[in-house]
């Protein structure tokens, strides 16, 4: 287990705004300030929705789903909790977990019924008060996974009287100080406007954790500058994909600093052949490269990156450099996820270009009703199908079942990024 760095966002009228009782606007654009977070190594983010009203409410749910997708970091959604159905909504947006209220009644009388039904591990407590601890520490024990203490002066008593995983909101304090609270054994992260404003300066305050003995989640490499191959002028190759996709994005170097700054700064840093310096890529242009994964080749002579694109890769503006098509043979494409994206993409392009005699705007015309009955047909099929001992026939069936269902997607407006990355988090 590794202690946490975690920024927060509160959630208003579809701003970030400063906190609970300030509603002074961070910024305009909650998503994008949300991928920064990511960006930038925190390692969750809490998201408390302070939306007043069902139409506001429903507006931050889908702010919230948006931020789930772009973060790219596991999110917490708090506020706004009343019943049961509050919290399933805010895990179908995305959310790895849901905080209950303990200052409100209703949230506390709704925890068994929440944990058992999603399970402990999906739903936090926060606490305003030591005595919301006190007055239900067996319930807490039993139904919540860990306590997010949104006010400072509970910290102290928390920790006297549980024994819980504590996540700790402070306000601007020192570095010091956050090292003495992370050295605590049950805090196992830091949140508040300290995290806020440090963001761009998580991965030197991890650095500064480790020095301290702290473990953190932080860019250890496993292979030393020493033992790569270099080529004659002294760097390495690197070959950069969308950790995504996996499309190939471009080729460039490193030298010895250029890789140590990478591993410092988690953005892709690399040695510039033609103007003799380091060169951070995005630095003029916007255009970051953040890092997944650093992988080696079997002769250690090439760095195989994958990253998280800002905008495009190339300088001409093209997302990848390589589109300059030289050859290409005829193909089908077996990528699981390519074909289905390539599919369900006609079968959005149908129901915004609608073209005559097709099936897919047939079943657009005919509506949500006409759809589910073709997917519940389909679903028959397959089960019909899987007691036949040809095992061609479940195929086939499969596939009709599959088209029926990307259509529904696009009637809900649901993708297949989303859907993986609902299943890669189970």
């Amino acid at each position: 287990m590794y202690k946490k760095l975690i920024p927060c966002i509160y959630l208003y009228k579809g701003n970030a705004v400063k906190g609970f009782s300030d509603s002074t606007i961070l910024d305009t654009n909650p998503v994008s300030l949300s991928k920064f977070y990511g960006d930038n190594n925190a390692d969750e983010l809490i998201v408390y929705d302070l939306s007043e009203g069902d139409a506001e409410h429903e507006e931050a749910l889908d702010i919230i789903k948006s931020i789930c997708t772009e973060a790219e970091i596991p999110v917490i959604g708090a506020g706004n909790v009343h019943r049961m159905e509050d919290i399933k909504k805010l895990l179908y947006a995305g959310c790895k977990k849901a905080a209950l209220n303990y200052s409100k009644e209703g949230n506390i009388e709704i925890t068994e019924e929440v944990s058992l039904k999603f399970g402990k591990d999906k739903i936090a407590a926060c606490i305003s008060d030591v005595k919301e601890i006190t007055d239900n520490g067996e319930l807490l024990e039993t139904c919540v996974e860990e306590l997010i203490l949104v006010k400072e002066r509970c910290i102290k008593e928390a920790i006297a009287v549980s024994g819980l995983p504590m996540i700790v909101s402070v306000p601007e304090v020192s570095l010091d100080k956050i090292l003495e609270l992370l050295s605590k054994e049950n805090i196992c992260g830091i949140s508040g406007y300290a995290i806020n404003e440090n963001a761009k300066e998580l991965l030197a305050i991890k650095k500064l954790c480790q020095t301290n003995g702290i473990s953190v989640n932080a860019y250890d490499a496993k292979i030393t500058w020493d033992e790569f191959k270099l080529n004659s002028d002294g760097h390495i190759t690197v070959v950069v994909q969308d950790y995504k996709t996996d499309e190939v994005l471009m080729v460039a170097y490193m030298n010895e600093e250029a890789y140590n700054r990478t591993l410092e700064t988690g953005i892709m840093t690399y040695y510039s052949r033609s103007r003799d310096e380091l060169w951070i890529k995005g630095e003029t242009s916007g255009h970051y490269q953040y890092v997944k994964s650093l992988t080696a080749d079997c002769d250690k002579d090439t760095i195989l990156a994958k990253v998280s694109q800002v905008g495009a890769a190339c300088h001409t503006g093209a997302h990848s450099c390589f589109f300059n098509e030289i050859m290409q043979k005829e193909y089908e494409e077996t990528n699981p996820l390519r074909v289905f994206e390539k599919v369900f993409a006609v079968i959005q392009d149908r129901k915004v270009h609608p073209k005559e005699g097709s099936y897919t705007n047939y079943l657009f015309d005919k509506g949500i009703d006409k759809i589910l009955k073709k997917l519940g047909e389909e679903a028959t099929e397959i089960v019909i199908a899987a007691k036949n001992p040809n095992a061609n026939e479940i195929k086939y069936e499969i596939s009709d079942f599959l088209y029926h269902m990307m259509v529904l997607m696009a009637e809900k407006g649901v993708t297949w990024e989303e859907i993986t990355s609902e299943l890669a988090k189970r």
